[in-house]
């Protein structure tokens, strides 16, 4: 059997169990502990608040990601374009999943492919880490951005999965020297990102060494990638052990802080368990510059394009509301005292 095969299943089975089945953690995001204080008289104008930003040499309307999520199928190419077109009419970034498939199987490199109708967006391209302890590297990665012309790409990081999947690629021993090494030689940023356990502070700092010049903390609160594993299990010993595993993982607002502290500078993506404008608003609060979803716009995103945009339409409104409410004229404004835990 060729080895595409089973990623392409794999692929298809994702999307199949993510749109069907509970795969949320036992773990919550930890946004639900802080609250903005509210201000009765904010002496600003709803309409003309700012929630802009630039980042990697590309302008954003608002501080939303389209998490990385899927490719490699022919309904993922459907979703990706979707995802894309909606991003591309409210000037969000975007991350597609995986292109492992599309390395193995170059007839797969379309499903991921969403500059015909996303010609400005922020883009992330994304590989697996641990495939460089598989025969990947610098080529790969090349060929990953190339494949999407993307503007940066995302290396993710995923042992739990990998250690609780069928089959799994769990060789993560010196995985930073390699991911170093790709820092150097790649021309676009590398970002590493989990996949919904979270960052500590100790992979932050190493990772910080690496050279990457972001980090998506992806923390424990959403959708928990071992119980996807578990609902795909070929037998009962695989499905109990990745069972095991659904309340494992930082939740998200502590990874925030986790990073914040061991490299105050790194710029910082949040995901995991976020599940609107407010929880965004949140995570820049506590120190992150994007706030990224994706099973809000998975779901959307299997309907129609236009579905797309209203929840992106609708989650800028969240941040904006959220930021008139507690006097934050800007995004910054979010960062001074806004926010209080209890």
């Amino acid at each position: 059997m060729p080895k595409v095969a089973p990623i392409y299943q794999r692929k298809a089975d994702h999307i199949k169990i993510n749109l069907e089945q509970d795969v949320r953690s036992a773990v919550t995001s930890g946004l639900e502990n802080y609250h903005f204080i509210h201000e009765a008289l904010p002496e600003l104008d709803l309409n003309r608040l700012d929630t802009s930003l630039s980042l990697f040499a590309k302008k954003l309307s608002s501080p939303i990601l389209i998490s990385s999520m899927t490719g490699g199928t022919s309904e993922a190419m459907t979703i990706n374009q979707r995802l894309a077109e909606a991003a591309q009419e409210c000037g969000i970034a975007m991350g597609v999943g995986s292109q492992r498939a599309a390395i193995e199987n170059p007839e797969q490199a379309k499903t991921f492919q969403v500059r015909n109708v996303a010609p400005d967006i922020l883009l992330f391209a994304n590989l697996g880490a641990v495939q460089f302890n598989y025969g990947y590297g610098i080529d790969e990665c090349k060929k990953a951005v190339d494949m999407i012309q993307a503007d940066a790409l995302y290396l993710h990081l995923n042992p739990l999965q990998e250690a609780v999947q069928d089959a799994g690629d769990t060789n993560f021993a010196g995985i930073a020297k390699k991911i170093e090494e790709v820092c150097k030689k790649l021309e676009v940023p590398v970002i590493a990102k989990e996949v919904g356990w979270g960052i500590s502070e100790r992979t932050a700092k190493l990772l910080s060494d690496c050279g990457v010049q972001a980090i998506d903390v992806a923390g424990a609160g959403g959708t928990s990638w071992s119980q996807v594993e578990m609902h795909r299990a070929p037998d009962e010993f695989t499905r109990q052990l990745a069972a095991t595993f659904v309340g494992w993982g930082i939740p998200t607002a502590q990874a925030i802080l986790n990073v914040k502290k061991s490299v105050p500078d790194m710029t910082i993506f949040a995901s995991g368990g976020i599940k609107d404008g407010l929880d965004i608003a949140k995570c820049i609060a506590l120190g992150a510059t994007l706030g990224g979803m994706a099973g809000n716009f998975l779901k959307a995103a299997a309907i129609s394009t236009e579905k797309v945009v209203e929840v992106m339409k609708l989650t800028k409104r969240q941040i904006e509301v959220t930021m008139f409410a507690c006097g934050a004229e800007k995004l910054e404004g979010l960062q001074v005292g806004k926010l209080i835990s209890t």
